[in-house]
């Protein structure tokens, strides 16, 4: 499927910046499976500086630095993806979780790197004993390591409530659990920790889901939302998992980035001077194409 995308993050200030840095997530990751075709990042007011580098993940971003005064700033990317359709995951086929732990604790060499990091907690992922108790259920002895994690995905989506307001990108997970009420980021969240409690390596994944419009409706121009969801080892590669929606990623995922957390791959953070508190608008559109349309 091939993809046009835009996103675009606008900062309304309460009084001018004469300064701001910031560091953006907002590229498509090349991958097995997706081809970047263009893409481009425009900032207004104009960028004095700006960067294009790797992250230490492997993730492409975008370092700039707005060196005049302003009261809006307007962060817009655009892009153009290939996303493949994946091959059938067979689950049942896979080796059992605990060959699977065992194996991702003593990775060697340098596919060490890759997959022992998403193992460890991180700033927003630390398995909690309530956690660790729920996703239980999910890894009876000598299971196919693909059955359990499907099963949670599955149980995740079962027993929480998609609800944006019950949510900020800052509550804890121990609050998430307790309201079993979140957002796509709260639920990827809950996924690599209960995987990582049982040694399983996952990475929490960024990116757009396309959407479709009721039967007869047509598309809603920048109304799809940037989503997360997780990417998790299974002995022989990674398999990505939607506990939001209840699916595996298919070719209606772009992915952007992969680290531990949300705080690896927020879209975009940075440092001010001034601006005495602001407002944020975020719009995001996510267009099928028919055709080749890769020239920007």
């Amino acid at each position: 499927m091939l993809y046009r995308c835009r996103h675009t993050t606008r900062y309304d200030y309460g009084e001018a910046v004469p300064v701001s840095h910031h560091m953006v997530h907002l590229a498509p990751r090349p991958r097995p499976g997706q081809t970047v075709h263009w893409h481009r990042l425009t900032v207004s007011p104009g960028a004095a500086v700006m960067a294009e580098v790797l992250d230490y993940f492997g993730n492409p971003v975008s370092y700039l630095a707005v060196q005049e005064p302003h009261r809006v700033l307007d962060i817009t990317t655009q892009m153009e993806v290939t996303v493949d359709t994946p091959p059938p995951f067979d689950a049942a086929a896979t080796p059992p979780w605990e060959a699977v732990r065992d194996e991702a604790a003593a990775v060697p060499g340098d596919r060490a790197a890759d997959i022992v990091q998403f193992l460890f907690d991180s700033l927003l992922v630390r398995p909690l004993p309530e956690m660790t108790a729920y996703a239980a259920p999910s890894f009876p002895p000598g299971r196919p390591a693909g059955e359990a994690m499907v099963d949670l995905m599955r149980r995740i989506h079962a027993d929480f409530t998609f609800d944006p307001m019950a949510t900020t990108v800052a509550t804890p997970l121990a609050e998430v659990m307790a309201k079993r009420r979140g957002v796509c980021q709260d639920f990827a969240h809950l996924l690599c920790g209960m995987l990582r409690g049982f040694g399983i390596p996952a990475r929490y994944v960024s990116g757009y889901l396309r959407t479709l419009p009721p039967p007869g409706q047509p598309r809603l121009v920048g109304a799809d939302m940037s989503h997360a969801w997780v990417s998790a080892w299974w002995g022989g590669g990674w398999i990505d998992l939607c506990p939001t929606n209840n699916r595996l990623a298919d070719a209606d995922y772009i992915t952007l980035a992969w680290g531990r957390d949300y705080d690896d791959v927020s879209p975009v953070r940075g440092v001010i001077i001034g601006g005495y508190g602001h407002h944020l608008t975020v719009e995001v559109d996510v267009e099928p194409l028919d055709g080749d349309c890769f020239p920007a």
